[in-house]
C-alpha cells in the first residue's frame, strides 16, 4: 500500500521559496530600473543583473516543472472550488513566467546581440523577428509581471487563510511541517 505524501519534498520546497524571493526581487528591480537615467551608474548594471537572474530563474522554472512531474506532491486541501482555484493559479503562474521569459528574451535580443548571463555563458540572440518587437514584448513583459505579482499575492493570502482560518496543513506542507 502506497503511503500518502504529507509534505512537499526538500527540493520542491527549496525551489519554491528561492523562486518566490527571486520573482519579488526581479519585480522590484524591474520597477526601479525603468526610471534610471542614462547617467545613472546603474543604467547598464541593473538590466544586466535583471536579465542574468531572469534567465537563471527560467532554468530553475524548467527544472521545477520537471521535478513536479517526476515526484509526488501532497493532496491539495480545501473545498472543490479552492482546489480548482489553486490549480488554476499555479497553472497561471507557470504560464505567466513562461511569457515573462519569452518577452524578456525578445526585448533583450531585438538588436541581434545575445544575453550574457554574468560572465558564465551567453544566450544567443535571434534579432528582430517581427516589427516593433521590443515595444510589443515590453508591453507583454510589463503586464505579465504585474499579473504574476497579483496572482502570487493572492496565492500567499490564500495560504495564510488556510493556515490561520481553516487551520489546515496547506502552508505547513510547503515548510515541511505537516501534521
Amino acid at each position: 500500500m502506497k503511503s500518502e505524501v504529507k509534505n512537499y519534498n526538500l527540493v520542491a520546497r527549496g525551489v519554491h521559496w528561492v523562486s518566490a524571493l527571486v520573482i519579488i526581487g526581479l519585480f522590484a528591480v524591474g520597477l526601479w530600473m525603468v526610471d534610471l537615467s542614462y547617467y545613472s551608474e546603474w543604467y547598464r548594471t541593473a538590466p544586466h543583473w535583471h536579465k542574468s537572474i531572469g534567465l537563471l530563474l527560467a532554468g530553475l522554472t524548467l527544472f521545477r516543472l520537471f521535478w513536479k512531474i517526476v515526484t509526488a506532491s501532497p493532496k491539495v486541501e480545501g473545498a472543490a472550488y479552492e482546489v480548482i482555484g489553486a490549480k488554476l493559479a499555479h497553472l497561471g503562474m507557470y504560464a505567466i513566467l513562461l511569457a515573462l521569459f519569452a518577452s524578456g528574451y525578445l526585448i533583450s535580443t531585438e538588436d541581434g546581440r545575445g544575453i550574457d548571463v554574468f560572465t558564465w555563458f551567453t544566450v544567443p540572440g535571434l534579432g528582430a523577428l517581427f516589427e516593433n518587437q521590443a515595444d510589443i514584448a515590453g508591453q507583454v513583459h510589463f503586464y505579465a509581471a504585474w499579473s504574476l505579482i497579483i496572482i502570487a499575492a493572492v496565492h500567499a493570502i490564500a495560504a495564510l487563510k488556510h493556515h490561520f482560518i481553516n487551520k489546515d496543513n496547506t502552508l505547513r506542507k510547503m515548510i515541511g511541517a505537516s501534521k
